[in-house]
């Protein structure tokens, strides 16, 4: 991992830091808040809508199916119902029918279309659905169905003479007359509220129970209901009971009791009600299916999820944006900036825009180190050439004022001054010609051992002059496909190196060895060696370990730069080690095929 950008060594990001992944997550959570949003307010208004749809149609329903049981409690039979029909059609706007059990139409509100498989309910006061209808006992016997219980207008007029006397007396009793109800057979009653002390107290005061007395018409009905009872009850071998107005047996009974009491009143009442009938309630063909507006509140729900979901997109984008931008704009500033301030730019992120920083800062980096190589440069090439120049004008103005005579020493001096300038101009248009790939080869078949002892050969007598041992080693007898004339420049330019560094009495010596597929020529020189610290600069242009750039410790400072250039142009490497004082060995590591590159690259 890389320490700076934390980026993998092949520079990928990784995959839970990615700049894509980012904006997916970032777009993700957009969509999803949407989603989410969208489907919560579709979810509560849907659920409201069906709700208050479901609400108006039980309404309906109850209201149809009570409606109806309240008119078969009254009549023995359906043909008047028919206008009751379109009364409840008109308000509900639903297509009612109402047919036999066995599906023999009775009556029906508009044309008569196909029923449904299933009836809506039946209906039939002496069996009515309490969930339907609230008023209605265990029992299932609607209040409504009162059958001959029905008072007639005499007996109204003594119960409510009754009722007048009672009212009167509570005047005196308790300073109010009492709330009176009457039963759907029109006997009326006093409702006395309180604790059971009081009633009780108020009933004997003021003779309530006068009211609880029967009439003729509800003594014969119940005359007539206790005998079905009595001979249900003697079927079943139970206890003889007696039925009150409060169709209750007087004492505890069972079910099986209170199942006669049932039985004998359905069948006391069934000729007074109208027959069973099956009850289909539908949408009228043609009508508009039943939808709901969306209210007020329902609006300003839906602007506010709205609202909520454009306010979290727009903070989303606006965060997101703004983390992606800050950097490319730290990048397009420190870019517009003049290119002397070699502006950094901070590494905030470890996605893509942090390693496009890490880039930048490196790229700036180099340009002010290649700023600085160039500028180094330009001064060493005007120093280099301005000691020969110097020379010659020097010499030449000391002849031309008499002061030097012209004779072979001085054209000699003149003649090694030119000729330095000379090498120094070949060297930088040969580096010239490596940096713009225009360095041509003309490689071929190479026997090294030839080679290198031509190139020892060239440099034996200086050797001998400084005292050095020159010698060759070569381990195999490797061929190599290379330009001779540029491979022989480079080797020379390390030998005359190791020559110069390497004090009387030392060795320089030139090998060569076949490693894999590479060739490998090594200078191994046993002088002065090179410092640590000096090793990255000793292939750099113009660079010299004396500062002091004195022709007795260097050359030109170019022959080793043109040595990596030459070696790199046959497809090789050059490296250096060094043990100062002790050994310093320059590796160059060729190819086989080397040459035969550089010459279809030149083609």
């Amino acid at each position: 991992m890389d320490t700076e950008t934390g980026a993998t060594p092949e520079g990928r990001v990784p995959l839970r830091r990615s700049l894509l992944v980012r904006l997916l997550a970032a777009s993700i959570t957009i969509a999803v808040c949407s989603v989410a949003a969208t489907a919560w307010l579709a979810a509560r208004t849907t659920t409201s809508a069906i709700q208050h749809e479901q609400g108006q149609v039980l309404a309906d329903d109850a209201q149809i199916y009570d409606t109806l049981v309240g008119y078969a409690a009254g009549h023995t039979n359906w043909s008047a119902v028919q206008p009751t029909l379109n009364r409840l059609t008109e308000r509900t706007g639903r297509h009612i029918t109402l047919t036999t059990q066995d599906r023999r139409p009775l009556a029906a509100s508009g044309s008569t279309t196909a029923l449904p498989t299933r009836a809506s309910a039946l209906v039939d006061p002496l069996r009515a659905d309490p969930a339907l209808l609230p008023g209605v006992k265990a029992d299932g016997i609607d209040p409504r169905a009162v059958g001959p219980y029905r008072l007639p207008a005499a007996e109204r007029r003594e119960l409510l003479d009754l009722v007048g006397t009672v009212q009167s007396c509570l005047r005196n009793v308790v300073g109010s007359p009492a709330r009176v109800s009457e039963a759907p057979s029109g006997r009326p009653s006093v409702v006395i509220t309180g604790d059971n002390d009081i009633r009780q107290k108020i009933s004997e005061t003021c003779a309530l129970y006068t009211l609880d007395s029967p009439t003729s018409t509800e003594k014969r009905a119940l005359d007539r209901l206790n005998v079905l009872v009595g001979g249900c009850v003697t079927r079943q071998h139970l206890d003889p009971v007696t039925i009150g107005l409060s169709f209750a047996p007087n004492g505890s009974a069972d079910d099986a009791v209170q199942r006669c009491i049932d039985t004998a009143r359905r069948e006391q009442l069934a000729p007074y009600v109208a027959p069973p009938a099956l009850l289909f309630v539908a949408i009228p063909a043609g009508a508009a299916e039943a939808g709901f507006d969306l209210s007020s509140a329902g609006t300003v729900r839906v602007a506010g999820a709205a609202a909520l979901v454009l306010v979290l997109t727009v903070a989303v984008t606006v965060t997101v944006g703004t983390r992606l931008v800050r950097p490319l704009r730290a990048l397009t500033d420190a870019a517009r900036r003049p290119t002397r301030q070699h502006l950094r730019v901070p590494v905030t992120t470890n996605d893509e825009i942090g390693h496009l920083a890490a880039a930048f800062n490196d790229l700036a980096e180099r340009r002010e180190r290649v700023e600085g190589q160039r500028k180094a440069m330009v001064s060493d090439v005007a120093h280099e050439l301005r000691t020969p120049l110097s020379t010659i004008r020097s010499w030449l103005e000391a002849a031309q004022d008499g002061l030097a005579t012209s004779d072979d020493a001085f054209v000699a001096s003149l003649l090694e001054e030119a000729l330095l300038l000379q090498h120094i101009v070949d060297d930088l248009q040969h580096l010239a010609q490596a940096d713009a790939g225009r360095l041509r080869l003309r490689p071929e078949a190479l026997r090294l051992r030839e080679l290198l002892d031509h190139v020892a050969a060239a440099h034996r007598g200086r050797a001998e002059t400084a005292g050095v041992t020159l010698t060759t080693r070569v381990e195999d007898t490797p061929t190599l496909h290379a330009d001779p004339v540029r491979l022989r420049q480079a080797l020379g330019n390390l030998l005359s190196n190791a020559l110069r560094h390497t004090p009387p009495g030392g060795t320089v010596t030139l090998s060569c060895r076949g490693a894999g597929d590479q060739t490998v020529i090594e200078v191994a020189d046993t002088g002065t060696g090179i410092a640590a610290g000096d090793l990255p600069h000793v292939f750099d242009r113009f660079w010299r370990a004396d500062k002091s750039r004195s022709r007795q410790t260097g050359g030109s400072g170019l022959g080793l730069a043109i040595v990596r250039q030459l070696t790199e142009a046959h497809g090789g490497e050059v490296s250096v080690t060094s043990t100062p004082h002790t050994r310093t060995v320059f590796t160059l590591r060729l190819p086989h095929a080397s040459g035969q590159g550089a010459t279809r690259a030149d083609r």
